[in-house]
């Protein structure tokens, strides 16, 4: 695989770089180099100025609104966008659930939803894991029933990502309960604003608000918003979870985390000197350098295979296991060049609403929150113990 760019990608990267130096606001930048939270205003203003000029659609196809990008234009766009420090935009929308409309909806979702999900009018979130079914998703309890031309929908799903603020929800829901637990699975378009949703919020360690419990308690969903035929929810969410796992790789963002990390390094002492120099931990992080290498090699091959067949392949898996993994050894790694640094928690800082931390080490305030966060990685999308079981029965047939 030529992995070199031609003229031809050079001058879109030139293209990118120039837009982002116009456009990405400046307080945004700054929040997402110095690793501060984003708020809901955040993300809706990128997502708008990306919207703008058309390129929120990078995997789209050009007749729903999409760029009609090669995978490495994508992969460019992704990469110069980490680079620069913008926002990302949400996958919820326009990787996950879009996709899947396109793939499965009917003419009249189409139309409706994907210009909304394109223009951030509609801010989405997944309605997968419930209690007691996470990595055994297919064992999901949450029913639908059939009351003339509506579902009324009743259970409960946990650990969804900014629900606080969704106006949407794709739900998986149990449609057939006689049938065996793959084969009764429907997937619903849900209003958050329907009543009967009852949004609970689970607040982490570091005082964070970023996960939720959905109550649904007698929810009326118009049979309309049913995406595809009634029981087969479960092929549909096989197909999302292959787009979830290969965006959750991230390779941009663990360039550009390798980077900060090898300027903590560079900054921290240890035996008087910067914890870089030291042979073990510089061979630490030149290890995770040649991972970062190979995966983003990895994602490329995979990008340039979507035009041959109907959605990622078990090599979904692949990138999930291998980036969660990078980006957990990423943030060990940072907190090991600052050390005791890491240890004061500042929320207002976080939140934006003081310039310096307590601390007086910008870099090293964010990090303790910053790693266990990511400790989720792993899990989220499918755990890699389950990764590692589609790998060996899909790739190796075993």
């Amino acid at each position: 695989m030529d992995l070199s760019y031609s003229p031809e990608d050079l001058a879109f990267r030139d293209t990118v770089r120039a837009f982002l130096d116009a456009n990405l606001p400046d307080d945004l930048q700054r929040k997402v180099l110095n690793h501060k939270r984003l708020s809901k205003d955040d993300f809706v203003r990128w997502h708008k100025i990306v919207a703008k000029q058309g390129w929120v659609g990078t995997g789209w196809p050009v007749e729903y609104g999409g760029t009609g990008w090669s995978a490495v234009q994508r992969h460019i766009w992704e990469e110069e966008c980490a680079r620069a420090g913008t926002p990302p935009i949400l996958p919820f929308g326009v990787n996950m659930v879009a996709p899947v409309i396109m793939a499965f909806g009917n003419e009249a979702q189409k139309r409706h939803y994907l210009p909304r999900i394109l223009n951030c009018d509609d801010w989405w979130c997944q309605g997968y894991s419930e209690p007691g079914s996470g990595s055994d998703l297919a064992s999901l309890k949450t029913r639908a029933e059939r009351q003339g031309d509506h579902y009324i929908v009743n259970g409960q799903k946990t650990w969804t990502t900014l629900a606080q603020h969704a106006d949407m929800i794709f739900c998986l829901v149990r449609t057939d309960p006689q049938a065996r637990k793959q084969e009764g699975i429907s997937f619903l378009l849900i209003d958050m604003k329907t009543p009967g949703i009852t949004v609970r919020p689970i607040v982490m360690l570091d005082e964070e608000h970023e996960v939720n419990e959905v109550f649904f308690d007698n929810v009326k969903v118009p049979v309309e918003n049913l995406i595809g035929e009634e029981n087969k929810g479960w092929t549909y969410a096989k197909y999302l979870l292959g787009h979830e796992r290969t965006g959750i790789a991230a390779v941009g963002r663990a360039k550009r985390e390798l980077q900060f990390l090898k300027k903590v390094a560079g900054t921290h002492m240890k035996n008087g000197k910067p914890i870089i120099d030291d042979p073990l931990f510089a061979a630490k992080v030149a290890s995770l350098e040649i991972e970062i290498m190979a995966l983003e090699m990895t994602v490329l091959r995979v990008l340039s295979q979507e035009k041959t067949r109907r959605g990622p392949g078990p090599e979904a898996s692949m990138l999930k296991v291998k980036g969660t993994d990078i980006q957990q050894m990423l943030t060990e790694l940072m907190i090991e060049a600052v050390g005791p640094a890491a240890l004061p928690f500042d929320p207002r800082y976080l939140e934006g609403e003081q310039e310096h931390s307590i601390a007086a080490d910008d870099d090293a305030a964010p990090l303790a929150g910053y790693y266990f966060n990511f400790r989720k990685t792993s899990i989220y999308g499918g755990s890699n113990e389950i990764q590692r079981n589609i790998i060996t029965q899909m790739i190796l047939g075993l």
